[in-house]
């Protein structure tokens, strides 16, 4: 395993909603043997409520505070040596906090999926209020990956496979 891996083993899933980052983050957490934390599923235990409701309730600006501060929990568990998988929701990595505190303290991989595929997947999902309007949908999937294009790790996903892109994962040269 890398040395940045073996000072703060952490792996972080970025990439745009539907991308597979909860999916993948179990199936390579639970092939590394490490723990696995979606940050979304942690705020929505925390808070009672789910993510859209948040975001509907209280607005984006209050979500991205809980979101940050539910991250840098999980941060400091990495750095504590409890070795983990996290996956972000889809914004956590367009905030420069969050960004750059995840990648000090471990690797970050991007789950680059086609639009068409992420599209798809979250077609029939009410709880994802940034997917209701299919024009700014797509404008923010364009806009965030200028900020995913910044991970350590770029790991396109090509099809519905996780089993796939997890071993595609293992044996990229920056998770060895």
């Amino acid at each position: 395993m890398n040395i940045k891996l073996k000072r703060t083993p952490g792996i972080y899933l970025v990439g745009f909603m539907g991308s597979g980052k909860s999916t993948v983050g179990r199936s390579l957490a639970h092939r590394l043997g490490w723990s696995f934390f979606d940050i979304d599923a942690e705020i929505e235990r925390a808070e009672g409520v789910p993510v859209a409701e948040i975001f509907s309730a209280r607005g984006e600006p209050e979500f991205r505070r809980i979101e940050e501060e539910t991250v840098g929990q999980h941060v400091r568990w990495v750095e504590r040596g409890r070795p983990a998988v996290v996956a972000l929701g889809g914004g956590a990595f367009a905030i420069p906090a969050i960004r750059q505190l995840v990648r000090d303290h471990g690797v970050t991989v991007w789950l680059d999926c086609p639009f068409e595929t992420v599209a798809r997947r979250v077609a029939l999902d009410p709880s994802r209020p940034l997917a209701r309007d299919p024009e700014q949908f797509q404008e923010l999937y364009l806009a965030r990956r200028e900020f995913y294009s910044l991970a350590d790790v770029h790991m396109p996903v090509a099809e519905d496979d996780a089993a796939t892109v997890v071993e595609a994962l293992l044996a990229h040269p920056m998770l060895r």
